[in-house]
């Protein structure tokens, strides 16, 4: 069975803003896979990539992690533009 996709085609909802809020925050995709991995996600820089360049899904547990981190709503990490 094909994993979903939204309506453009995209593997996850958060990959621009991603990319903003990391930015945002002076974070390199390494930078935030340790900070990520310190909150006890099992993720390295080569899943941030992945994920900002739409190769890979996003877990509920990572985005969980990905909002305390960047201290945003669920809405806000999944806010399309």
């Amino acid at each position: 069975m094909p994993k979903p996709r939204s309506d453009s085609g995209k593997k996850n909802l958060i990959s621009d803003n991603l990319i903003d809020l990391r930015r945002k925050h002076s974070l390199s995709q390494r930078d935030l896979a340790r900070q990520l991995q310190l909150m006890g996600c099992d993720v390295d820089k080569n899943v941030i990539t992945r994920i900002e360049t739409q190769k890979r899904y996003v877990t509920d547990i990572e985005i969980q992690k990905l909002c305390e981190l960047f201290e945003v709503s669920f809405e806000e990490l999944t806010r399309q533009s």
